[in-house]
This record gives structure tokens, sequence and C-alpha cells, in this order.
């Protein structure tokens, strides 16, 4: 039986309301020390899915008046006894409130401890307890998406036909060779490769799309690059939504990287806006355009910004040099101007180019577009089975790796046993990822990451 425990389960800011959330067989009876419902009515008497309104009280001062909901075990986030205390959201009058919990019998909860329980009382999967802390952190529309389809079960279900498979092949296996005697279907070669490949081939499917999936998760590294005076820090302030890069007509403003992360609807960039990329003799700018060169070599993607406006330049050349090979949208700025520049010579050597207006606040849904289209990301769905972690990943190679060996051990003829040993290890990976079969340090290492209330 777990201790009852509390914390705060509303971000620690100023708002409207706070939430102190208690759970454990105690919890209830911790919340009636500290509350008295207008009513009257004890809390203890109050069955699941219903609230009390009444003033709540540490050491018989008066705190707040709030509300209370209770939920009785096991229809309940974390399966136990749950109250939830809800106050005016003033950080002092929360802290007050929870102290006053904590005072009454409770402990203060680690971090994802009532997650943990859920996943604990089977109330979620290993992967969909994963799937909440994704979809606190959800920075974009399509990481939104694929939270909530993790948490409805689509990464379990996937996993867990894929184990399906292979237990049913393994029980097979192990009744035919513990049993030879009774008559029991033979194994043949051709039958556990042809079920092995086939739950190969869709790990490598689910391992393929990680890289993809990640930068739903997280956003993609992105540096604007470009020669000083076509739009770069217009550009950033555009996507930015606010004024992050300083905007003159003077060239070699920016000399220092500007970074933000923004929210571009399908996917979240870590945006960069650089120096302006040209000759010069002032040793600072000279160190700010060096540092917008490097992170051409790291970045996913880079906005190659040029002004349409104006014919195209020696620098324009030489940057166009320098990003041939690497992923590129040109950005063809001052969309609103007469027309100037080459846009063939541009669309010739790379096949991702916008024409955009960032004065007007015009092209950012093109630029989407492309991004989308850039990091192949329009086939893959955020409502299917999508990897979320390193851990995850890290499982589902293992499983892949295993498989593998079972397939050449088939293929070289070994015997049936040490088949089926490399076939429970693959499977022990895929329970592991799964959370059927999991230590207590993966489980620590899972919850560890989460923040403390949820």
């Amino acid at each position: 039986m777990f201790k009852t425990v509390a914390a705060i389960a509303t971000p620690a800011a100023v708002g409207g309301v706070s939430v102190i959330r208690i759970s454990g067989e105690g919890a209830i009876p911790a919340a009636e020390r500290v509350f008295r419902a207008s009513s009257g009515r004890p809390l203890s008497g109050m069955k699941g899915y219903t609230a009390a309104y009444g003033q709540i009280y540490s050491g018989g001062q008066l705190l707040d008046d709030g509300i209370v909901t209770i939920f009785r075990a096991p229809k309940s986030y974390t399966g136990e006894d749950v109250a939830e205390i809800s106050c005016h959201g003033g950080l002092l009058v929360t802290k007050k409130v929870l102290r006053a919990v904590l005072e009454s019998g409770a402990s203060l909860a680690e971090p994802g401890e009532f997650t943990r329980r859920a996943f604990l009382n089977g109330k979620m999967t290993l992967t969909q307890a994963e799937a909440v802390a994704e979809l606190i952190g959800a920075g974009s529309e399509q990481g939104l998406r694929a939270a909530r389809s993790a948490m409805n079960g689509a990464l379990y279900q996937r996993i867990s036909g894929i184990t399906g498979r292979l237990l049913k092949v393994s029980s097979h296996l192990a009744a035919y060779i513990d049993y030879p005697e009774e008559d029991v279907e033979a194994v043949t070669s051709e039958s556990l490769l042809m079920e092995c490949e086939g739950c190969l081939d869709e790990l490598s499917a689910l391992l393929a799309a990680f890289d993809r999936g990640k930068v739903i998760r997280e956003g993609v590294e992105t540096v604007i690059v470009g020669r000083p005076n076509v739009g770069k820090s217009t550009l950033m302030n555009l996507l930015s939504g606010c004024q992050k890069s300083i905007v003159t007509d003077i060239p070699g403003t920016t000399r220092d990287v500007v970074e933000e992360l923004v929210n571009l609807g399908d996917v979240t960039l870590r945006l960069a806006d650089t120096a302006g990329i040209r000759q010069t003799e002032n040793p600072v700018e000279q160190l700010g355009v060096s540092m917008a060169l490097e992170r051409l070599e790291t970045a996913g993607v880079i906005l190659a910004v040029f002004d349409l406006s104006e014919p195209m330049r020696k620098e324009d050349e030489q940057l166009i040099g320098r990003l041939e090979g690497l992923p590129v949208i040109v950005v063809l700025n001052k969309n609103d101007l007469p027309l100037k520049f080459d846009i063939t010579y541009v669309r010739e050597k790379f096949p991702h180019c916008v024409k955009i207006s960032a004065a007007e606040n015009q092209g950012v849904e093109a630029l989407n577009k492309e991004i989308v289209s850039l990091l192949s990301l329009a086939d893959l769905s955020s409502a299917s089975a999508i990897l979320q972690n390193e851990r995850q990943r890290d499982c589902a190679f293992r499983a892949k790796e295993l498989l593998k060996e079972v397939c050449d051990t088939v293929q070289a003829g070994y015997t049936l046993d040490a088949v089926d040993a490399a076939l429970e290890s693959a499977l022990s990976a895929l329970m592991e990822l799964s959370g059927e079969r999991v230590s207590d340090a993966v489980i620590d290492e899972v919850f560890s990451h989460f923040c403390v209330g949820k």
C-alpha cells in the first residue's frame, strides 16, 4: 500500500485557481482535516465525482475558501482515493494550503508520482504514462496530436501486436522442444523466418520514423542566413511574433546569434538569427559571421534569405556555393517590391523555395509547408504509433537486433534451443518498451523527468 501524498498540480505562478492534489488511502481524511464544507457534510460521506464548497483551515486559522472534488478508487487518475482542493491562485495561499495538507498527514509527492501510481495501479501502460509528459511539453500541433495518440494507446497496441506474434512463435517452439513425444505441429525454418522477418519489418519502420518523430516532439534546429540587409532579422521577428532582432538599414546590425523557440503550426523551430554573411574588417562582426557559418554544419533546416528587390550579388553567390548539399529552404524576401533577383538560378540548385514579404507579414503559411516538405513530415501521421523517446528507441533497436540474430540462427541451421533463447531476449526488450516486464530502475528513470504534481 502506498503512502498518502500531496502536491500542487497547477503551475507555480499567479492565476485564477490553484489545485492541490492528494492521493492514497488517507487522501480524503487528510482533506477533511483542513476543509469544512459549507453544507456541514463530511467529505468522507461523499461519493466519487462529487464536489463541495467550503473553507480551508490550518490549525484553526482560515486560509481561504475553495472547492474539494472527491474521486473514489479505482475510478480516479491514480486508481486510488483522490481529493483535489481548488483554492484561489495566489502563490502564498497555495503554498499555505499545501503545507496544511502535509501537516494533516500527507507526504510531499515526488516528481511524476501521481502518474507513476496510475501506471503501477494498472490505469495506463508505461508508454501511455510517458505520453503524459510529451503532452505537457508539446510545442506544436503535430506534437500535441502525437502525444494524444500515444496516450490513446497507439504505440502500445503496435508493440503488443508485434509481441503477440512473437509469443505465439515462442510458445509453439517451446511446446515442440519440450514435448517431442506429443502431437505438436513441427516448427519449420520457413515459418519461423516468415514471422520473425515480418516483425523485423515493423520494428524497422518504427525506428525509421524516430528521427522525424523527434522533430515533431522537440523541434528542429533552424538557422536564418544571408548577406546583410536581406531581411533576416525581419523574418526572425515575424516568426517569433515579437521584436527579437534589431532591424535597421545599417548593414551588420546583427552580430551575435539571436535565438527563439517558434511554433510554426506543424513544427517547432529552434530558430537562430545570425550575422549577415559578408567580408568585413570589423573583428566583432567577423566573429558573428564565423558563428553563422558554424551553424550551417549542425542545422536541421537552413532558411537562406535573398532580396528579390536587388540583383544577385557576389555575397549571394558565395553563400549559394556554401549551401549546396545542405537542408536548405530558399526564402525569397521582399516579394512586395519590383523583381530584380534571378529566381531561376536558385531554383535550379534548391528544390525548396518560397516567396515572402517579411515586412508585410506575408508567406508564413507557404514557408511552413516547405519546412514540412523538407523534413518529410507530410507522410508521417501524428495519429500513428511513434517512438517517443530514447528509452523506447533503445528497446526497439535491441529487439530488432535480437530478431536479426534469430533469423541468422535459423538460417545457419543452429538448434531450436538457440533460436528460442534469442527469441526470448527479443521479447524481453519489447516487454521492457511497453512496461510489461520492466525493472524498478527503468521506472525510476522514466518518472524522474516528470514535474511535481503530475
